[in-house]
């Protein structure tokens, strides 16, 4: 099972990724712009589930480029990778780390570490 603490390590291997606080969770972020965070659910997204099961465990969110790149990779049908109703119209997804291996994880962060990060940076991570 993926952690929390595998997800921070992945993270901290980016270019210039930084941990903020969000809301009491750990977010991470890169030139100021947060691409991935745990994303516990509130209770509101407990109500909304109503009598369907609630995906157990750790659960974070990672952005993605924008709104098409996010049905393409729900279209996908990756198991543990899914969206909620708080999230519609917003360019992020959320992994539940207990259906999921570390590659897919990793996958998802470098996805939205390019998402957000600079061109510079992207550039000279693309580069190699």
């Amino acid at each position: 099972m993926v952690t929390l603490d595998d997800v921070a390590q992945l993270a901290a291997r980016l270019p210039e990724t930084t941990v903020v606080d969000r809301r009491g969770n750990r977010a991470w972020s890169v030139a100021g712009k947060v691409f991935a965070w745990e994303r516990p659910f509130s209770k509101a997204d407990l109500k909304r589930y109503g009598d369907e099961p609630v995906p157990e465990g750790p659960i974070v969110a990672t952005a993605v480029g924008d709104l098409a790149e996010k049905d393409a990779v729900l279209a996908a049908g990756t198991p543990g990778i899914f969206t909620i109703t708080h999230f519609d119209g917003y360019a992020a997804v959320l992994i539940q780390l207990s259906e999921v291996d570390l590659a897919t994880v990793e996958t998802a962060l470098v996805d939205a570490w390019l998402a957000k990060a600079p061109s510079r940076l992207t550039e000279a991570y693309l580069a190699g």
